[in-house]
């Protein structure tokens, strides 16, 4: 929801490339992991992922993922806030 994003963050949100992803968080894109980032990177996560008893992010490649709890996850990926800028289609 770019218009949520933009009120919460205050600026509209873009797509890096697939170069500038890796560089970023040193995992290739499709196996983007929200924790063992290579940079200081702020992380949050979508209020979203509060409906699911189970969440499977990416575990650094693109064949890997583990299974975790919305809180779980928060904790392992040092979340700094939950916020609401997904849309869930129905």
């Amino acid at each position: 929801n770019n218009g949520a994003f933009k009120r919460r963050f205050g600026f509209k949100p873009t797509m890096l490339s697939a170069e500038e992803t890796e560089r970023h968080t040193g995992h290739k894109v499709g196996g983007v992991c929200p924790f063992a980032l290579n940079e200081d990177l702020e992380v949050y996560l979508d209020v979203s992922l509060k409906r699911f008893p189970v969440v499977y992010p990416a575990a650094g490649t693109s064949n890997s993922a583990i299974p975790l709890s919305p809180d779980e996850l928060y904790f392992l990926a040092n979340a700094s806030d939950w916020v609401e800028v997904g849309k869930i289609i129905e």
